[in-house]
């Protein structure tokens, strides 16, 4: 039988993605959004590259033949109007070379596609709660909701292998290979729900629902906390999202629903 204790305890049982004191680099790509992210990056990085060096060399080249007792006659570099059409023309391709991908991500980036899953979260001062919208068995009609606050360093003793300030007492648990709907919004002051793995960071505004989607692609325990200073405790709303199988979620859904009706 899966054991959920496990699961929801231990960090040390699945994939873990938490940023290191020594990585430079994004962390490990959960989702393909974050994938095209990444490769956005380093593809315009290779121009970026390519402009500096060129513009080293040429301010190089300017400050040698442009000296009055090297070269005292000007050369092709003024009054060109050749070359200045060239170097209209360039940085126009440039930038269309940049565009054509860099909408491409952001359109993808707004698509919605049909979600099997919708997941609430509201920021609050501060923590987390979370409500599986599509599952209920209450009276009422009432969602099942989570609350997620940060485990103090003082109890992380009985949590062997959880990282201080990122370990959460209620851990989020979703779908991997699944399209989910994530509904953001705030009860008190601004937050912003972040998780690096998954390449989501979005604003939670009181009074306004914002929405994003998200795709898991594998197993593994991700890492994020509030990106936006709310207050005091800032620095104190860790987010942990555990990516099961399919069949794993549907055992832990029910079996949570179970333990409502039973209360």
């Amino acid at each position: 039988m899966f054991n959920f204790d496990l699961l929801l305890k231990s960090s040390l049982i699945t994939f873990c993605d938490a940023a290191e004191h020594w990585q430079l680099n994004a962390q490990d790509p959960a989702t393909p959004m974050h994938e095209g992210m990444i490769f956005f990056h380093n593809y315009l990085l290779f121009f970026l590259i390519l402009i500096g060096v060129f513009v080293c060399i040429l301010l190089y080249k300017i400050m040698v033949s442009f000296n009055e007792d090297v070269n005292p006659v000007p050369n092709i570099f003024t009054h060109s109007s050749t070359l200045e059409i060239i170097w209209t023309i360039i940085p126009a391709v440039i930038l269309l070379l940049i565009a054509v991908p860099s909408f491409a991500l952001l359109y993808s980036l707004d698509e919605l596609i049909d979600p099997v899953l919708t997941l609430k979260i509201i920021g609050h001062q501060w923590y987390w709660s979370y409500e599986y919208s599509d599952y209920s068995m209450l009276e009422g009609g009432e969602s099942l909701n989570i609350e997620s606050y940060m485990i103090a360093t003082s109890d992380l003793q009985a949590n062997s292998g959880a990282f201080r300030l990122l370990e959460v007492d209620n851990r989020i648990v979703l779908p991997i290979n699944s399209h989910i709907r994530l509904l953001i919004t705030a009860s008190d002051v601004l937050h912003c729900w972040a998780v690096p793995s998954f390449g989501v960071k979005l604003d939670a505004c009181p009074g306004r629902l914002s929405q994003a989607s998200l795709f898991i692609k594998r197993e593994g325990t991700y890492y994020g906390q509030c990106s936006e200073i709310c207050g005091v405790n800032h620095g104190f709303m860790p987010i942990v999202v555990v990516g099961v199988s399919v069949d794993a979620f549907t055992s832990w859904i029910a079996l949570k629903l179970n333990n409502l009706v039973l209360e």
